[in-house]
């Protein structure tokens, strides 16, 4: 049996698609750059060239496939044009949904997110309340709406289970996120930290919950995967403690946090460049997000590794592709 993966040169993606390859199973990927990918996934995969955009290449690439893992999208606070977050997000799921119904797949793996939650701030929260009101950010908003169409398409007959991750780290062929966050930080880029923090989870242990949730859940199960809140004035002194030489930046006070933020998204109106400081980003920090992953280590058996752990191999990541010293 094919076990086919989006977004496998992604964070999240690539990690399930190093835990399917150590469980014996037969893996293809979808990929819109053949060369890249070739460059950062194991040649033990099948690639398949396409793009979630293209309900053509998407058939092909599910064809034959007794498994679909959907954790292909777009993580971005801010683009210049907002319409693409649905493009990728909203309809590339729809094509993979649409194609996976055709094809009667055995199960769906879907990558959500726990920003489709109510999110009470410094109150932890679980997976019973998806919050009906539209979020703050275009990117949030994508995500409501992709979450959505897979829970419809449950009713259709599709076996979904729905993961939930909160911010992802760990070892990846792109720095983006949290992994930028954390090698910034250590080539002394960034001279101050936002106030606030956000909780974090590594993507092998993403992974292992996606692989849990085929297993041992239920259609239409949904679990939030989480390990920790750390603060991001935390996050910069653990990663002190394992390298010699970082500097832990000073906090900037949220009012001048929020003026940055305003000022930056109105020029980003004129110039279409990414505001220094994302209003969307500065909200979900102030927030205090506490979810609570009592569901999936409960029900699937899902056991986390420390956040200190998490990080030493993430860094020793960084460190081996050369991007940190």
């Amino acid at each position: 049996m094919t076990t086919l993966v989006t977004g496998a040169t992604g964070t999240v993606g690539h990690a399930i698609v190093r835990v399917l390859l150590a469980h014996g199973r037969r893996v293809r990927a979808l990929v819109r750059d053949l060369a890249r990918a070739r460059m950062y996934v194991s040649a033990d995969v099948e690639l398949a060239v396409g793009d979630v955009t293209d309900p053509d290449s998407v058939r092909g690439a599910v064809r034959g496939c007794g498994v679909v893992y959907h954790a292909s999208g777009l993580p971005e606070q801010w683009l210049p044009d907002p319409r693409r977050f649905d493009e990728v997000n909203v309809g590339g799921t729809r094509h993979v949904v649409e194609a996976a119904l055709a094809e009667g797949v055995g199960a769906f793996l879907y990558t959500s997110t726990i920003d489709v939650f109510t999110i009470p701030s410094g109150v932890e929260f679980d997976e019973s309340e998806l919050d009906p009101q539209p979020k703050p950010t275009a990117y949030e908003r994508s995500k409501q709406a992709a979450d959505r169409l897979v829970t419809d398409a449950v009713a259709r007959g599709l076996p979904a289970r729905f993961l939930h991750p909160s911010g992802v780290y760990g070892p990846a062929p792109v720095t983006t996120g949290v992994n930028d966050f954390l090698k910034r930080l250590v080539r002394r880029q960034i001279p101050m930290l936002l106030p606030g923090g956000f909780p974090l989870v590594f993507a092998d242990d993403v992974a292992a919950g996606h692989l849990a949730a085929e297993e041992r859940a239920p259609p239409g199960a949904r679990f939030i995967l989480s390990e920790s809140y750390r603060r991001l004035d935390a996050i910069a002194r653990a990663v002190a403690a394992i390298v010699p030489g970082v500097r832990v930046p000073p906090v900037l006070p949220m009012w001048v946090a929020r003026a940055v933020s305003e000022t930056g998204e109105l020029a980003a109106r004129l110039t279409r460049r990414p505001p220094l400081i994302p209003s969307g980003q500065l909200h979900f920090l102030a927030l205090d997000v506490r979810p609570s992953a009592a569901r999936a280590r409960a029900e699937l058996g899902w056991a986390p590794v420390a956040f200190e752990d998490g990080l030493r191999r993430t860094l020793d990541d960084l460190r081996g592709r050369g991007e940190i010293p």
